[in-house]
């Protein structure tokens, strides 16, 4: 099973331990899944945690432990397709990389827009919550 990971959900995962965010990532470093992301999302990763509202609520050393794993063993994509899906233009690379990757799942915890949207081609859009129970992990 293929699942995008929003750059929120990795961040909760960091902000708070145990929560069903970190779970989920906890899920894919025991191999229940294939997590895919994109240069894209890991530059959007590494300068969220840099920004000083979220920096305070993160160990940096776990960010930057997080960051390195998501270059292996997930699959990086290289080259996303432009896309114009997104009620919020800044999200569209998230669906870009569900199309890209083949993703049978992309996780988030924006309601607003992401979430709202809830299949893009054939991937289904889920809360952390749900995914995790897709997973049986719940």
């Amino acid at each position: 099973m293929r699942v995008v990971l929003d750059t929120n959900v990795l961040c909760s995962a960091l902000m708070t331990p145990g929560g069903l965010p970190d779970q989920l990532y906890l899920a894919w470093r025991d191999r229940f899944f294939t997590l895919v992301t994109s240069e894209e999302q890991l530059e959007e990763f590494r300068q969220v945690t840099r920004h000083p509202r979220v920096k305070q609520r993160i160990d940096p050393a776990a960010a930057g432990t997080l960051y390195n794993e998501l270059h292996h063993p997930a699959v990086v994509l290289r080259n996303l397709p432009e896309l114009d899906v997104s009620p919020d233009a800044g999200d569209n690379f998230l669906l870009a990389m569900a199309q890209a990757g083949k993703a049978d799942f992309l996780v988030s915890g924006d309601k607003r827009h992401v979430l709202s949207l809830k299949t893009f081609g054939t991937t289904q859009i889920v809360t952390a919550r749900r995914m995790l129970e897709k997973l049986g992990r719940r």
